[in-house]
């Protein structure tokens, strides 16, 4: 995923980058270091660059950290959803319950299937699918239900569990916003069926592209590795070819990057935990937005971007007209995000502005301001006090909630 392509994903409104305009303070910064630059070099001069020993090796290592039984590297998160639908057997006739409220357009993959995303709507505070009005878009169609962990914050998984339980659904976990959260002490990951993680700017660990599914089911981790590629001793296989694959696999660079990073993920999260607190420190003083909300059963986040949610009396324009303001400062900033049920594709499936109150009341009001380890205490002083100006710029006022 381009730069160009993670911030389409976002509302830019007016403010959308033209010409390449550069930015003094932005968004997303990889924390790339030279055991990383190291990592890579040697990788390239191994004889083999495509899939290979490192991705098996990053496979492996990153099942250990979650504890799961079985991982699969795969280009993106987008393609990590895919082949996991894929695997079971969900396609054209089948319906999936999605959430439309995400920068990461991993629910893509539902259309990609040939399935039809249903949409619920989300927690006010949390961001995240409320598990009854899932229930409640139940029919005898539906097939699976794929829950994220927004920005960061863990979904009621056990609620989610029982649900699918009872209904006798796959639970599929959108962790590409979450490497590191806690729900209940249990890292994110472990809850689903199966999870899917990305590894794109601007997550924590960032190989470019790439993604991981990870599973405790052996069927299903065939039928993604089946899915994803063929290996060169396979394709005479009867078995195997049964299945095309996408030819989607994750090369041993990409890995030794992602491995590296995966090795160094408490360190880089525990450096972004400082950002936030810094960040915390400044807009307390801000009387135009709501605290970050912590769920009762959520034991840590680790936020996927430092999103402010602005009141009830800004506008989406008024919104927009802060991001804005941001970038003449060269403040790189988005507003998180635009529902998919009002984008496109979605509009084409009969979904329209109105469909779901909560996901857009949320996200006309969400920006998204720049998170990354490299950001000192005075860049950050400096992004909240432009923001608060623009704010008062647009005539907003105190919040309501």
């Amino acid at each position: 995923m381009s730069d160009a392509d993670f911030l389409d994903d976002f509302d830019l409104g007016e403010s959308e980058c033209e010409g390449g305009e550069a930015t003094s303070i932005l968004l997303s910064d990889p924390d790339i270091t030279v055991i990383e630059l190291q990592a890579v070099t040697e990788a390239m001069q191994a004889p083999r660059l495509s899939s290979g020993p490192l991705a098996e090796k990053f496979e492996a290592e990153f099942a250990a950290y979650l504890g799961r039984k079985y991982a699969v590297a795969v280009p993106s998160g987008t393609l990590g959803l895919l082949y996991t639908l894929k695997a079971y057997g969900i396609g054209p006739g089948d319906e999936v319950i999605a959430s439309p409220y995400s920068f990461r357009e991993t629910v893509h993959a539902i259309s990609l299937s040939g399935a039809r995303p249903v949409f619920a709507d989300i927690d006010y505070w949390a961001g995240t699918l409320v598990p009854a009005k899932a229930e409640a878009k139940i029919t005898d169609k539906t097939k699976a239900i794929v829950a994220g962990n927004t920005n960061g914050h863990p979904a009621p998984w056990t609620d989610f569990q029982e649900l699918a339980r009872k209904h006798n659904l796959a639970l599929i976990e959108d962790s590409t916003e979450a490497i590191g959260s806690r729900y209940k002490g249990a890292l994110v990951g472990t809850f689903g069926d199966t999870a899917v993680f990305d590894f794109s700017q601007p997550f924590p660990i960032v190989c470019g592209e790439g993604g991981m599914v990870v599973t405790d089911d052996i069927d299903v981790a065939v039928a993604l590795r089946r899915f994803r590629s063929h290996k060169l001793e396979e394709r005479s296989s009867v078995v195997v070819s049964m299945s095309a694959p996408y030819q989607g696999a994750m090369s041993d660079i990409t890995a030794a990057l992602g491995l590296t990073q995966l090795r160094r993920l408490e360190e880089i999260l525990e450096q972004r935990r400082t950002v936030e607190h810094l960040y915390q420190k400044y807009v307390q003083s801000f009387e135009g937005i709501k605290d970050p909300f912590i769920g009762p059963d959520v034991t840590e986040v680790n936020w996927f971007l430092y999103v402010v949610h602005l009141g009830t009396r800004f506008s989406k324009s008024s919104r927009d007209s802060i991001v804005e303001d941001l970038k003449v400062e060269k403040v790189e900033s988005a507003g998180y995000s635009t529902p998919l049920h009002v984008q496109r594709h979605y509009f084409d499936l009969g979904y329209r502005r109105g469909d779901f109150l909560v996901t857009e009341k949320v996200a006309d009001r969400a920006v998204a301001l720049p998170f990354h380890t490299h950001l000192s205490e005075e860049e950050i002083e400096f992004i909240v006090a432009t923001m608060k100006d623009a704010s008062v710029n647009v005539g907003a006022g105190a919040a309501i909630y």
